[in-house]
């Protein structure tokens, strides 16, 4: 999986990006980063107006969303902001030379987004034999996969916390708890957001090409995707030192960030034709990244580090409880093309 996505011939430096396969909430509409340049005032306000403000965003693609909240950002907050796309493809060449590329995440003091990328982060699966005994599931470039040797110890303590008790395949949710461990060790100061398929216990990778779920096939054809188990990343991310962390879905997110779906009045079409007609694109829009059977239905994981509680309940939608039924994720893997 890291070969087929990330290696020399992956599927991620292809010159095309990901655009070209599949529709994110980036590519669905700019309302999606209207509602992220909210979240970056709200932290910018909690961190007290710095000098800069770092904006990273992880995943970064070709830059999309980096582009739109620059373009859609006040000046003010724009001159201060210093914007850092992390992604392994080469750098665009028609992205604003202000936005800087890397192919790691810095150190970073403001807001960190980061978009489905941690279904991406490439992971193992199990078959589990029997109570206790697990082994990992090898595949070769074709697809075809075949019963591989027992699991390691760190991949068996995440299957004995975190796996259903009567699952008998697995995947393996070790290393993107690990790659958001590492992110939230990097953040200095504010908040970082991880946004993705929640996992509940079915088997989900996939893949998908030009608009299209396909066979997860790892010879660099395709996307390979498997839903993310927020809970587990969640504590990682505790670990690593955040001291609050709020999980709900995009739709609670966004809509708490002032998106909303709601038609405009009928009356605006005789007095202003073009502002109405411009009002129902938009609502268009902010339905589809609302949709709680499709982007809607997203996780949203937020984690704020060195921030006052009080502070940080100023920038994070109302918590779910522990116990309260969350809504599920109900869309199997990305939005067509």
């Amino acid at each position: 999986m890291e070969r087929a996505l990330y290696g020399p011939s992956g599927f991620y430096r292809h010159p095309d990006g990901p655009a070209a396969h599949f529709r994110t909430s980036v590519h669905a509409t700019p309302l999606f980063a209207t509602a992220l340049l909210r979240l970056l005032t709200r932290v910018d306000k909690a961190l007290g107006h710095p000098p800069t403000i770092d904006v990273v965003d992880v995943g970064a693609g070709r830059g999309e969303l980096l582009a739109q909240l620059s373009q859609q950002a006040p000046a003010e907050l724009g001159q201060r902001c210093v914007f850092t796309a992390v992604e392994v493809a080469a750098r665009p060449t028609t992205l604003a030379s202000h936005i800087q590329w890397r192919a790691h995440i810095p150190e970073f003091r403001g807001l960190l987004i980061a978009n489905e990328w941690l279904d991406n982060v490439p992971l193992d699966i199990a078959i589990i034999d029997a109570p206790g005994s697990a082994r990992y599931v090898l595949v070769d470039e074709a697809g075809t996969e075949h019963p591989g040797p027992a699991i390691g110890p760190e991949d068996a303590a995440w299957l004995s916390r975190w796996a259903p008790t009567d699952a008998a395949r697995v995947e393996l949710g070790t290393t993107r708890a690990k790659a958001w461990q590492d992110t939230i060790s990097q953040l200095r100061a504010g908040v970082a957001v991880a946004i993705d398929y929640r996992a509940s216990g079915a088997a989900t990778l996939t893949g998908f090409s030009q608009g299209r779920e396909v066979a997860p096939i790892p010879d660099g054809s395709c996307d390979i995707t498997a839903h993310v188990h927020v809970e587990s990343v969640a504590a990682a991310g505790i670990e690593a030192g955040a001291l609050t962390s709020v999980e709900l879905s995009q739709r609670a997110a966004l809509m708490d960030l002032g998106i909303t779906a709601a038609r405009p009045r009928l009356d605006l079409a005789a007095r202003e034709p073009l502002i109405y007609m411009r009002a129902l694109a938009e609502a268009g829009q902010a339905a589809e990244i609302l949709d709680p059977d499709g982007l809607g239905a997203f996780a949203w994981l937020i984690q704020t580090k060195e921030l006052p509680a009080k502070t940080a309940a100023s920038i994070l939608p109302t918590p779910i409880p522990p116990n309260t039924a969350r809504e599920q994720q109900s869309t199997r893997g990305r939005m067509p093309g």
